[in-house]
């Protein structure tokens, strides 16, 4: 378990990020832009508060999911669609390096707050554009959820039991993906900007990232006109491959995609007379023979404790994963010696545990220097820094534009 240090210590310190954007996929990458040590800070309607904010589970009324995804995050608010949150705005985008939103196209052009627009008061600035389906194309003004990304991209068709419906996941897994890709973007489109000395728009449509996980599908339908069928926990690329319950009522997770790692399991489960088999010689044959893989290798784990069946399969050098649940998570001693877990003092709740950032640098440590803010908990102190005087503040706030 790790505690986090000052985000100054960040590789990324130094850098500015406006996040702009609510939900998921656009916070999420200013998350981990700000994990990294970037500085944040979070734009918000002063009325309408991100609907993330209300998302999940709570606590004593204190939303816990807001408290991971506004992690590093300063929050101020600003009406961008007035005259004084459009003057907050462009004073923010002037010293930012990064602007993230996911406005519907065309609404900041609306309020005159479109690239070019930005560009003339700062050539520097990555704007980076988060949407359901890009800044163009017919479908470009529809309301975009991952929801829809995880049905349009092939996910759902190819998820779930063969008799069963298409499965959608119970997270936001396309946002998450689509978070990956835009941090990724962001970092190539500053590349660019140490050669170029200017910034350029980043155009993220959440349908795509989710498309690219999914392996050659497209090239899969062009070459050969077939799609992947819906398997359930099985593979069509190789078996044993599936879910397994044991003695004591616990699930393991086991994958052969190596060969070699296949023989192994089938002879630590007493079936080596199948790597004699014909058809065990590839992935491809041995997944149209997973109903008699799948007999001995449940039956065999099913005769024993989960912990029993990963010690010998550890002893074994076959390939398996107990099914975790968060309880297991913050237990286990793999993600301890990792540092995954972080313990970060929260001001409404005390002690609070999350998972930190993606990865481990040499020489940076990730950091989560506090959990989700109150909404416009930092607009005095972040419009005083960009030189609003007091009075200003209280006009602005008077007219409800901050």
């Amino acid at each position: 378990m790790s505690v986090s240090r000052d985000p100054a210590t960040g590789a990324l310190a130094g850098l500015r990020v406006v996040d702009a954007s609510t939900l998921f996929a656009g916070p999420m990458a200013a998350m981990h832009l700000g994990d990294m040590g970037a500085e944040v800070v979070k734009v918000e309607h002063p009325r309408k508060p991100d609907p993330s904010r209300t998302h999940g589970a709570a606590k004593d009324g204190v939303n816990l999911w807001w408290k991971t995804l506004g992690r590093n995050k300063r929050t101020i608010t600003a009406d961008l669609g007035s005259e004084g949150g459009r003057e907050v705005f462009l004073a923010l985008a002037a010293t930012a390096d990064v602007v993230i939103e996911n406005f519907r196209p065309g609404t900041l052009e609306r309020w005159n707050l479109g690239y070019d627009e930005l560009a003339s008061w700062n050539p520097k600035l990555v704007l980076a554009r988060v949407t359901g389906f890009g800044q163009f194309g017919p479908y470009r003004t529809r309301p975009g959820f991952g929801t829809l990304a995880e049905a349009m991209s092939g996910f759902a068709a190819t998820t779930g039991e063969p008799d069963g419906p298409p499965t959608l996941p119970p997270f936001g897994l396309a946002d998450g993906v689509a978070s990956l890709a835009t941090a990724y973007a962001i970092m190539v489109a500053l590349a660019a900007r140490e050669r170029t000395g200017r910034g350029q728009v980043v155009d993220t449509a959440i349908i795509e990232p989710m498309l690219a996980m999914l392996g050659p599908q497209i090239t899969r339908w062009d070459q050969l006109r077939t799609v992947q069928p819906r398997t359930g926990n099985r593979s069509t690329n190789n078996a044993p491959r599936n879910t397994y319950r044991t003695a004591d009522g616990e699930w393991v997770a086991v994958s052969t995609s190596a060969q070699s790692v296949a023989e192994r399991v089938v002879r630590l489960v007493g079936r080596p007379d199948f790597v004699d088999e014909p058809w065990f010689a590839s992935g491809a044959d041995r997944a149209r023979h997973a109903d008699e893989l799948d007999e001995a290798v449940g039956k065999w784990i099913g005769q024993r404790t989960r912990d029993e069946v990963v010690a010998a399969f550890e002893e074994a050098q076959a390939a398996i994963a107990p099914i975790y649940t968060a309880a297991d998570i913050v237990e286990d001693p793999q993600f301890r010696a990792l540092g995954t877990i972080h313990e970060i003092d929260d001001d409404d709740l005390g002690p609070m545990l999350m998972q930190g950032p993606l990865f481990r640098l040499s020489g940076h440590d990730g950091v989560i220097g506090f959990t989700g803010r109150a909404h416009g908990a930092d607009t005095d102190a972040v419009l005083a820094e960009l030189g609003f005087s007091p009075e200003r503040i209280a006009e602005l706030r008077e007219r409800g534009a901050v």
